[in-house]
């Protein structure tokens, strides 16, 4: 499961980005200060940083730059009212990975978090793994089935650490497939198919 750092300081955005990304099957965890998100971010594991720019005691761009001067690669999306293009630019430079501004819809900052990842992945050496009729492709970061798309939350997604990374051939498509539909999910029809037994197990 992902872990996801909100910096913000208005209870009730915080609030609502923290029940929106639980329900994506994300793992959060919400600070309101900046010098406790330095603290936070340098101690404890985290896949992505939500960082808001107007914060307690020290703002999101200082938030920012400390951490990236600390080496802190962890990506970073920074949420501010602020429209000015040169703010944004000043994010950017500093080393935040996106930049959104307020007011936005949940739906939108998800895709920008989904877009993230898959660049993260990618940059990782993203690949494709096929099993049966489901192909999972982590540069994209979506899971398809008969090329079509499936729906599924980032946490299903998330195991494809389930596949070895360097094999010399896929998993087999019954676990796999498995691990990555959620059996529940009316659309994902992926089915377990029987194991072949080896030679030695048929003596």
């Amino acid at each position: 499961m992902s872990r996801i750092l909100i910096v913000e300081d208005e209870p009730g955005i915080a609030f609502a980005l923290e029940n929106d990304l639980q329900t994506e099957g994300y793992e959060v965890v919400v600070v309101a200060d900046g010098v406790e998100a330095v603290q936070r971010a340098r101690s404890e594991p985290f896949d992505l940083i939500l960082l808001d720019v107007m914060l307690p005691n020290k703002d999101g761009f200082e938030v920012c730059r400390e951490l990236r001067r600390g080496g802190l690669r962890t990506p970073i999306i920074m949420l501010t009212s602020k429209t000015q293009e040169a703010e944004k630019i000043l994010g950017l430079d500093l080393g935040a990975d996106d930049y959104v501004t307020k007011p936005f819809s949940p739906r939108e900052l998800r895709a920008r978090i989904r877009a993230v990842f898959r660049r993260g992945v990618a940059e990782a050496g993203g690949e494709a793994h096929r099993f049966g009729r489901c192909e999972l492709d982590l540069a994209r970061f979506e899971l398809r089935r008969d090329g079509q798309r499936v729906d599924a939350t980032h946490t299903e997604l998330k195991s494809r650490r389930s596949f070895p990374s360097s094999s010399a051939e896929p998993p087999s498509s019954a676990s796999s497939c498995w691990r990555v539909c959620s059996p529940s999910s009316p659309s994902c029809h992926c089915t377990r198919k029987p194991t072949r037994r080896s030679s030695s197990s048929r003596r």
